[in-house]
């Protein structure tokens, strides 16, 4: 498996990972995260993945010459989570394709970015995630090294809190 840098080719096979992602989800029931609308109809949604294409943000998965999986990171964290007080790599998006589920498309993904942040010189690397439903996003998290270490939630007009969980790894 390869891990590299995403560039502007690769915006439609990761927003079809996004939405596979979206319909995977909604058929178990567990729309809560990301809704049953696909990515790719959502001008906002495509709009931030392209940004974080052509901020140098992204990477991809690349296993048998196929688009895999795609984590984001970056040195900032998302706003509606407390500040870091140090110096940080923030993982923004992480998905992989769910036909390759099994494969560990994630945990590669979540190893380039510990190394990204040992390469800047980072010893923190903070992630958060959806921790409604039944938690399994939370636990695999947590299966990957990664401690909870406090939830939140993000008020949304209309619609139920999004119930968040920030969890952080320690690096080096």
């Amino acid at each position: 498996m390869e891990i590299r840098l995403a560039a502007s080719e690769d915006l439609h096979p990761v927003l079809k990972i996004l939405d596979g992602t979206v319909e995977w989800l909604a058929a178990q029931g567990r729309t809560g995260q990301w809704g049953t609308e696909p990515w790719s109809t959502r001008p906002a949604l495509v709009e931030r993945i392209t940004g974080r294409i052509a901020r140098g943000e992204a990477r991809v998965a690349v296993l048998d010459g196929e688009v895999a999986g795609v984590v984001s990171v970056s040195g900032e964290a998302a706003p509606y989570v407390r500040p870091a007080g140090e110096p940080e790599l923030y993982v923004n998006l992480l998905a992989t394709e769910r036909r390759l589920k099994g494969r560990r498309v994630g945990g590669a993904l979540l190893d380039a970015a510990r190394a990204e942040a040992l390469r800047q010189g980072l010893g923190l690397l903070r992630v958060d995630c959806y921790a409604g439903d039944d938690g399994k996003l939370v636990a695999y998290y947590r299966s990957q090294g990664f401690t909870e270490v406090e939830p939140f939630d993000v008020p949304r007009e209309g619609l139920p809190d999004w119930p968040g969980m920030l969890l952080a790894q320690r690096l080096g």
